[in-house]
């Protein structure tokens, strides 16, 4: 397996949802975490009180403020209000894309497209992806091989999805 498989699971997902670009993570509540930091978001969140507890101990993380409406109520998908985020770990379906949005997928246990593991964010800047995909592997820039000739870095973080949840995620679209 080579790491090629990476680059055909975005594309593969960019086909299915409709996104022109796709960063695979290696979970949802990374790409939000990802998305955040990217747009150095300072300001509170709203969101529902009903989610996942990951998300608000990610908030929590980055030193946010959260605000939970008990007025959201959400199937699949709802926003990290006032961002342009949203948690679409329960959303998984053709032509789901909606531009302007930085959906964030999970493909782990009970989801739509159950891998088991892993999650990407669904945007349609190639700027935004390209930063994005950096910060997933560690601050690295893929096209530089071996990545020690890199010479500048920005702030990455070890999110990159595994080759084999890949492999797995073509097999099962």
């Amino acid at each position: 397996m080579n790491f090629d498989i990476l680059d055909d699971f975005e594309k593969a997902l960019s086909d299915y949802t409709g996104a022109p670009h796709v960063v695979l993570t290696d979970c949802c509540t990374h790409a939000i975490e990802l998305c955040l930091r990217h747009q150095k978001w300072q300001g509170p969140i709203i969101m529902p009180c009903n989610t996942y507890i990951s998300v608000p101990m990610v908030l929590h993380k980055l030193d946010l403020s959260i605000y939970y409406d008990p007025e959201i109520t959400w199937e699949y998908e709802y926003r990290l209000a006032p961002t342009n985020i949203w948690d679409s770990a329960r959303a998984f379906d053709k032509d789901m894309y909606v531009p302007g949005r930085w959906q964030c997928l999970s493909f782990g246990h009970s989801k739509r497209l159950e891998i088991g593991h892993g999650g990407a964010i669904l945007l349609d800047s190639l700027a935004d992806h390209i930063a994005l995909k950096c910060m997933t592997y560690d601050g690295r820039h893929l096209q530089h091989a071996p990545w020690q000739t890199q010479k500048h870095w920005n702030l990455g973080f070890h999110y990159n999805m595994r080759l084999e949840d890949a492999a797995r995620g073509i097999e099962l679209l």
